[in-house]
């Protein structure tokens, strides 16, 4: 549109004075605290000068038991100062309580509708850019909506920063531009955390900010609660994960890690459907938890008066629809398990799973690599990453070594030389130095098979040291029982994990499809868990630990041994992390950065 050119007005007689209502009742209880507080404070003063001169020698005697009960004076300052925020808290909501009363009285509904919108604020700063200092574009007609995150009042002129998801612009309120009724209901009732709709011209002020020039305005959702300090932000890690819509208002940067999650997301299906493979869903609950070791969360069907487990793996479903006749099949979705919680591990964490018939594992170290450079390449638009301060290097091809030789490598011993599980132990112990009576030689102890320790030393040694992308290969068959043994090595099997920044983004293999050898080792892996739980009950746990790890049971899932008599072709298949995934192409150290509500304790 065209644009006419007109200056603003200047006005010497601007105060930099605030009107909001807010502010001035809140600074009145501040005031009247402090008075009451140095009231106090001087007739203690008082109370303790006339003590001093009726006793020249005052002794205070209290017993231990009431000396380890009395606060030090932090502590009090600090529990006084967080009983004055939720003091000034319910002050503030019970002042926008009333003016949502004193609007509804005028006629105006605080929550509104809807609000019909031109532009979003990144479209009006991309489209308006041009304009010079002081020009107004009068022929433009916009209309914007969002959350007012600023607002400074200067007599009859009023600026307000709106944010919307695009990012924010200025509003310039004018008074000669609104009516007296807006003006005056601007001044009184609009506070920051309000969400608004403005329409107007455009303009851009003598010191370059583009701004809606408003010639009208209405409350579309009334705030009742402050926003966190302008400058300090929402510094309390616990409270960003308790309450993420707070932390995502006071620190935009944080949506941006969900914007690019769900870029990941899309991708990741993009892939996939370019190869070939198509999206099904598997049931979320189960009747036996399997697919993967770990503790399953247990609930019950009041209807069919059974217990049921939250999926722990899509793993044993996926492969059924290969027995049925699908060859290229994934899901993306959500897994839960009953464990603990870290920096690295959620109870609920999102994988994909895939399955390709007629291949091997070899395919999907391909595949691997094909996701994850094609998901950087789209969040990041580079294959060189930053990593907390490590440059990661994704270009392929990716690091291939056996765990076996990893391990060599870190230690010197080559665990291929053992011809008995006891010896293996030993000499891990001498590795890693664990104590007899510590919780991690208890679980050496319970290593049924030298593949087990070899797994235990690669775990505690090298998996952190493993930075660089590195697919690590051929894992025992001990700890792999859905994992085809290997074509070449006896005792192994065709599997590889995935590793970045030392923690595994994925695991794969080449598909086990013999019926009776998959029954064998799922029996093996009964009798090794049972074993596990059985050395760790000879443990004295403390209190605070609650169960161990291997406190629950582990059932055979006889649909799925079924399903592998009727025939399933030769596959290989692979699960990655996506929080994971997500955590490296968005520098977050935590996973719960990357997921929006995280579980956490409960709140004391």
């Amino acid at each position: 549109p065209s644009c006419k050119t007109t200056k603003t007005p200047r006005n010497s007689k601007i105060t930099n004075a605030s009107t909001c209502s807010d502010t001035r009742l809140m600074e009145a209880l501040r005031v009247w605290r402090a008075s009451f507080n140095l009231l106090g404070f001087a007739a203690s003063r008082a109370a303790a000068a006339s003590a001093g001169r009726a006793h020249r020698f005052h002794i205070r005697c209290c017993s231990p038991a009431a000396a380890a009960t009395t606060k030090p004076p932090q502590d009090r300052r600090r529990r006084s100062a967080s009983s004055s925020s939720t003091s000034d808290r319910d002050s503030i909501r019970a002042i926008r309580l009333k003016k949502v009363e004193e609007l509804r009285g005028k006629g105006y509904e605080p929550y509104a509708y809807k609000w019909d919108r031109t532009h979003t604020t990144k479209e009006l700063q991309e489209r308006y850019t041009h304009l010079e200092n002081g020009e107004v574009c009068t022929e433009a007609s916009v209309s914007i909506a969002g959350r007012i995150v600023a607002r400074r009042a200067f007599g009859k002129l009023v600026f307000m920063t709106i944010r919307d998801d695009s990012g924010t612009i200025q509003l310039y309120c004018e008074k000669d531009s609104l009516t007296e009724e807006q003006f005056e209901q601007l001044k009184a009732f609009i506070d920051v955390g309000d969400i608004l709709g403005a329409s107007g011209s455009i303009k851009k002020t003598e010191k370059g900010e583009l701004s809606v020039y408003v010639s009208f305005f209405e409350i579309l959702t009334k705030s009742l609660l402050p926003l966190p300090d302008k400058y300090h932000g929402l510094t309390d890690v616990d409270k960003r994960y308790r309450q993420r819509y707070i932390d995502m208002i006071a620190n935009p940067e944080v949506a941006d890690v969900f914007r690019t999650r769900a870029k990941v997301v899309s991708e990741i299906r993009k892939t996939m459907e370019s190869f070939g493979f198509i999206e099904v869903e598997t049931p979320v609950l189960q009747g036996e938890a399997g697919g993967a070791e770990a503790r399953p969360f247990i609930t019950h069907h009041n209807s069919l008066q059974r217990d049921l487990y939250l999926r722990i793996a899509t793993e044993l479903h996926l492969k059924r629809m290969l027995v049925g006749g699908l060859e290229k099949v994934y899901e993306i979705g959500r897994i839960f398990r009953n464990e603990g919680i870290s920096t690295r591990h959620n109870p609920e964490f999102t994988t994909i799973e895939m399955y390709e018939a007629y291949s091997d594992y070899e395919s999907m170290m391909n595949l691997a690599e094909e996701i994850v450079t094609r998901c950087a390449m789209a969040t990041t638009g580079k294959l060189k990453i930053d990593y907390q301060g490590t440059e990661i290097s994704l270009e392929r091809p990716w690091r291939r070594e056996t765990m076996h030789r990893l391990v060599e490598e870190a230690t010197g011993v080559d665990f291929n030389s053992f011809g008995d599980v006891e010896s293996a132990k030993n000499a891990a112990k001498g590795l890693l130095g664990f104590k007899t009576e510590s919780s991690e030689n208890t679980s050496l102890q319970a290593c049924s098979s030298v593949g087990h320790v070899l797994n235990e030393v690669f775990e505690t040694v090298v998996e952190s040291t493993l930075v660089q992308p590195t697919f690590v290969l051929d894992y025992p068959v001990e700890i792999s029982p859905l994992a085809k043994p290997h074509r070449r090595y006896a005792g192994l099997t065709e599997r590889f994990e995935l590793f970045v920044c030392g923690r595994e983004i994925g695991n794969a293999f080449s598909e086990l499809t013999d019926p009776i050898d998959q029954r064998s080792r799922f029996e093996n892996q009964i009798k090794q868990h049972n074993a596990k739980r059985a050395a760790m009950d000879k443990v004295k746990l403390d209190e605070s630990k609650g169960d161990d790890e291997y406190s629950y049971e582990v059932s055979l899932d006889e649909d799925f041994l079924t399903s592998l008599e009727y025939g399933m072709p030769p596959a290989s298949g692979m699960g990655l992390g996506i929080d994971r995934l997500v955590m490296l192409l968005t520098n977050s150290a935590s996973i719960r950065d990357v997921i929006a509500f995280p579980v956490l304790k409960l709140q004391q």
